[in-house]
């Protein structure tokens, strides 16, 4: 056998076991499933139903300490803007989950992804919209 066939049926073969996964009836209802949970989506789910109430109390704290270093302890404006619910109940929510997440490149604003999952940024966003909570 040539070394070109050897090396194309090394690479057909796994191809082979893949296609008939995918033929699976497991395959398809997993597929079903994903497909009505994007369609449904989790924006109709509270951020907070997610999250325990030991990791909210740490994020009021993340937000009241860290992000208050900089946006004032009372999160009023400092070195960066009011986090106050009149400034941020117009925004796009996705839009302050993003530069949660990833920063603002050019500003002082760091990105936050390494520490907080979009989950609980969306939490904080929320909380920030209608009054962040004081620390407890």
């Amino acid at each position: 056998m040539s070394r070109e066939r050897v090396l194309a049926l090394d690479v057909v073969a796994p191809l082979g076991s893949l296609q008939r996964r995918l033929q699976s009836p497991l395959f398809y209802g997993l597929l079903g499933c994903l497909a009505i949970y994007l369609q449904v989506g989790v924006e109709n789910v509270q951020a907070d139903e997610f999250l325990t109430a030991q990791r909210q109390a740490e994020l009021v704290r993340l937000v009241r300490q860290d992000c208050g270093s900089c946006h004032g302890m009372t999160l009023a404006g400092g070195l960066g803007p009011a986090l106050l619910p009149p400034l941020l109940r117009d925004k796009p929510a996705e839009s302050l989950v993003a530069t949660i997440l990833y920063g603002r490149p050019g500003t002082p604003m760091p990105p936050w992804g390494a520490f907080l999952n979009e989950n609980e940024a969306r939490w904080i966003v929320d909380n920030l919209q209608k009054g962040f909570p004081d620390e407890r």
